[in-house]
């Protein structure tokens, strides 16, 4: 495995509950846990998980289509059902949507055509978010002494 390949990101708690994921860049993102009151509106790691398979498909999609046209509106739903099962706590069912519009125009006619093969290559091949999901990858838990 070459160096070029790996990715990693290093999760530290902030208080109870609470989380930042900070990236090799410098780049962090707060997270924790749902609360019923609704007043902890930080994202939860499933969530995190949803945002993560819709974003990197919305990449793939937006630089295939965006060199033709600049869309009008652009935006991936994503959603799925947490359930708990003999399998353990997983999501099921997920689902990702596009809704994107290009304005009237020839390099917006490229990108409406283009549109379909994009998020099909993206799902079949090329985001590797979802491609980890559905294919399956182990992960290895060990715990480091601190």
């Amino acid at each position: 495995m070459s160096e070029d390949s790996q990715r990693s990101v290093v999760v530290q708690r902030t208080g109870t509950g609470h989380f930042v994921a900070t990236n090799a860049r410098g780049g962090t993102i707060h997270f924790g846990t749902a609360s019923d009151d609704g007043r902890n509106t930080e994202f939860t790691p499933v969530e995190l998980l949803l945002a993560a398979i819709g974003g990197c498909t919305a990449v793939d999609v937006d630089v295939a289509t965006s060199r033709h046209a600049e869309p009008a509106q652009f935006s991936v739903s994503v959603s799925g059902d947490k359930i708990s099962d003999e399998l353990g706590n997983r999501m099921t069912n997920l689902k990702v949507t596009f809704s994107v519009a290009f304005p009237d125009g020839e390099g917006a006619d490229r990108a409406r055509t283009i549109l379909p093969r994009a998020v099909r290559a993206s799902h079949d091949r090329l985001c590797t978010v979802s491609r980890t999901v559905e294919t399956g990858t182990p992960v290895a838990v060990t715990i480091d002494e601190a």
